[in-house]
């Protein structure tokens, strides 16, 4: 098999749900307006929609691959089969729904038929719950950043002054909690008033829930050791589950600029999930990331990047289109520096 073909056969679901996915927002568009025009318009913006999803999500892909490469391979095939389930239909369709049905104070049944009857109104009650969303967002993936980073037995560094200042930071028992809460601060101080409250609450549940994943997963990886089921099991499926969702923040969110049609936004941001699950899938069966010295710490810088972003949304608008493009350029920077270091090597 030929490395190209090599390649295509991680993707061919992903390419199978495309077809599918965009067969379904044709139709879609057909539905509601009855013609071929809006038609064309629902299957150009849910096309829009997957290489939006897939741009903000390439980092999510290789943090994926590497804490897969720890798991038992029980649970590594969960994560790629019920990992896949929560983050489409979970992330994309219930955790909208679920925002509007505790923003509004309706239940399930009725935030579907708002969704349907009444798009417009829908998201604007999405768009008032984006402070909180951002903030817990933010909060997170900086931990999750920073985590990587500031590690006194991290031994590789790219960006070399900074990683090695992280690095030494290390030695600072909670360093990354005490940024996070600077960040947090800096922000908080130039928010309106009224929108305090609900900015501070999000963003420590988001740094409290770090810490909760993070300390369950080390208890039930420990729990027994002998147990090869529960060991780099649980604990890492729940990681990576919560690190999912906080991905999914920035993409869901970004759709309704795009979009108010809640079944466009899951068909779209579904078709993107699938091509992460395939980039992760082949990032761990063909060692890429072992071969790639420095596409790890491309990956963490983007989500920290990202982080910062997520915070800043929570004062200012920033454009999902630079927030693909950033995280790309420094996957794509971490590449290119890893295939000359390799031909560098090489050639030694």
């Amino acid at each position: 098999m030929s490395e190209s073909s090599s390649v295509l056969h991680y993707f061919r679901w992903a390419f199978i749900v495309t077809a599918l996915g965009l067969i379904g927002a044709f139709a879609l568009g057909w539905s509601y307006s009855g013609n071929l025009s809006g038609a064309l318009s629902f299957l150009f913006i849910g096309l829009i929609l997957s290489v939006l999803e897939i741009s903000l999500s390439f980092d999510n892909a290789i943090v994926n691959a590497n804490k897969l490469k720890t798991m038992t391979p029980v649970w590594r095939q969960r994560f790629l089969t019920w990992g896949i389930l929560i983050a489409v239909f979970g992330m994309r369709i219930v955790f909208p729904l679920l925002i509007v049905v505790i923003a509004a104070g309706i239940g399930p049944i009725e935030a579907i038929v708002l969704a349907a009857s009444e798009p417009d109104e829908y998201a604007r009650i999405i768009g008032e719950a984006h402070l909180s969303i951002a903030a817990f967002g933010g909060a997170f993936l900086m931990m999750v950043a920073l985590s990587y980073f500031i590690d006194e037995g991290k031994e590789v560094d790219w960006i070399r002054t900074l990683e090695t200042w992280l690095r030494k930071a290390g030695s600072v028992k909670g360093a990354e909690a005490a940024f996070v809460l600077l960040i947090m601060l800096i922000f908080g101080c130039v928010l309106p008033e009224q929108d305090e409250g609900r900015y501070y609450f999000a963003a420590i549940c988001g740094l409290l829930t770090y810490l909760a994943v993070d300390m369950l997963g080390h208890i039930l990886d420990k729990a027994d050791a002998a147990d090869t089921v529960a060991k780099g099991g649980i604990g890492a499926f729940l990681y990576l589950e919560v690190l999912d969702a906080s991905f999914s923040f920035d993409g869901v969110i970004g759709a309704f600029a795009l979009t108010q049609n809640l079944f466009l936004i899951a068909i779209g941001l579904g078709i993107g999930a699938m091509y992460v699950r395939s980039m992760t899938i082949m990032l761990v069966e063909k060692g890429t990331l072992s071969e790639l010295r420095y596409l790890e710490h491309g990956a963490f810088w983007s989500i920290l990047i990202l982080s910062v972003i997520m915070f800043s949304q929570t004062v200012w608008h920033v454009n999902e289109v630079i927030t693909g493009l950033l995280g790309a350029t420094f996957i794509g920077l971490a590449y290119w520096s890893s295939v000359r270091y390799r031909r560098e090597d090489s050639d030694a």
